[in-house]
């Protein structure tokens, strides 16, 4: 059986790479450990908040990887002479993966109180116009040396 992309319009050039990252998010969508939240700190800032209680900043890492925002965690070894009665404070290792729109910095990360505040920023661009000359026939027909018309070449 074959799937439909919703990217397989010729208006769509270029967009298989979005494709990609809609089944990334897919798939990292269904697993619910550490739980998060996401909050906009200001017009272009966010905070992401994971809830990492039992870890210490050595136990976790933050990297950005090919435009993803990825936290690892990995608890050291567990003193094992401890005996727990109960046990419900997860402390098992995690990997939770965030993909990061175009132009998105991370700007900070910290530990506070088991919670884990990761600062981003999208620093604001000009947009930029560039126009494209468009050539004639006449113009087509003639080579270009070092950028110029073989004819202008020539002259010199």
């Amino acid at each position: 059986m074959t799937r439909m992309s919703l990217f397989n319009s010729p208006l769509l050039l270029g967009f298989d790479h979005v494709e990609r990252v809609l089944d990334r998010v897919a798939k990292s969508a269904n697993d619910g450990y550490p739980p998060y939240n996401i909050e906009q700190t200001g017009d272009q800032s966010l905070r992401i908040t994971l809830a990492v209680a039992g870890f210490e900043d050595r136990d976790l890492s933050v990297t950005v990887e090919e435009n993803q925002l990825v936290i690892r965690g990995r608890r050291g070894e567990e003193d094992s002479e401890r005996i727990f009665l109960h046990r419900g404070i997860a402390t098992r290792q995690f990997q939770r993966a965030f993909v990061l729109a175009e132009g998105i910095e991370v700007d900070d990360a910290r530990l506070d109180n088991g919670l884990l505040h990761i600062d981003l920023n999208r620093p604001t661009s000009e947009t930029l116009v560039k126009t494209i000359p468009i050539r004639s026939k006449q113009e087509e027909a003639k080579p270009m040396i070092d950028g110029r018309k073989a004819k202008e070449a020539t002259d010199e």
